[in-house]
């Protein structure tokens, strides 16, 4: 690796520390949750800058979510303009684009955590199981193809919860998909191994809540340069 290569791999040191980006997240997702949101740098001077500006200067955490319209993620996190760089699919799924976007996030934009962001009532997830209980794969081909990324999530789910059906069944497979597709990103991705490994990124896992708007963030220690986020970042 060459030099410039691993400069892309340090932390900026104007950027904040994870844990404590990890903090701002969970205090804007009670606000949101509270019904109290500040919808902050969304003003036209905010605006402004963002038009003048370098994005790379302001963001926070790349985000890869589920394109579900249920899951808007800066009014969920109550973040501004330029605050997180947003990489969304069905089902949080990867190809070749979708990966590309994430490391550009994490090495360009060079922001600092990575989220993967699952929810409850995921329609990818909910199709991918169909797919696998009942054989009632998809007429698209593109679909199946994508789906077909999903089921080593069910099947991890069912052989998890043998007896469970249902939510219960659904619930499992929705947090073992974020799980799959963060082992999927530190597999492919030589880029995020080495700046994960590096420190200048950090990456978790987290489930929205659609009935609650709540983030429940994920614990997944197996998986390196993660920190253990459950009830740390809690907003107090």
């Amino acid at each position: 690796m060459s030099k410039s290569e691993k400069a892309k791999h340090r932390a900026r040191p104007d950027k904040p520390a994870p844990q404590k980006i990890l903090d701002e997240l969970s205090k804007g997702n009670h606000r949101f949750t509270t019904d109290s949101p500040h919808y902050p740098r969304s003003d036209i001077s905010r605006r402004r800058q963002a038009h003048l500006g370098n994005q790379a200067d302001h963001a926070m955490a790349t985000v890869l979510s589920c394109s579900d319209s249920r899951v808007p993620v800066e009014l969920i996190f109550d973040v501004g303009i330029m605050d997180l760089f947003v990489v969304r699919t069905a089902g949080h799924c990867l190809d070749s684009a979708t990966l590309a976007s994430v490391e550009y996030g994490m090495l360009h934009v060079h922001t600092p955590l990575l989220v993967v962001l699952g929810h409850t009532g995921c329609g990818a997830v909910t199709a991918a199981l169909d797919m696998v209980q009942n054989d009632a794969a998809p007429a698209e081909a593109s679909l199946r193809k994508l789906l077909s990324g999903i089921t080593p999530a069910v099947h991890q789910a069912m052989a998890d919860l043998p007896e469970a059906n249902g939510e219960e069944l659904l619930d499992r497979a929705i947090e073992e998909n974020v799980k799959m597709t963060m082992q999927t990103l530190f597999q492919q991705s030589e880029a995020i191994r080495e700046g994960a490994a590096a420190g200048a990124f950090t990456a978790v896992g987290a489930i929205y809540d659609l009935a609650h708007g709540r983030v429940k963030w994920l614990e997944f220690p197996q998986l390196a340069g993660m920190p253990d986020p459950q009830n740390q970042a809690a907003a107090r």
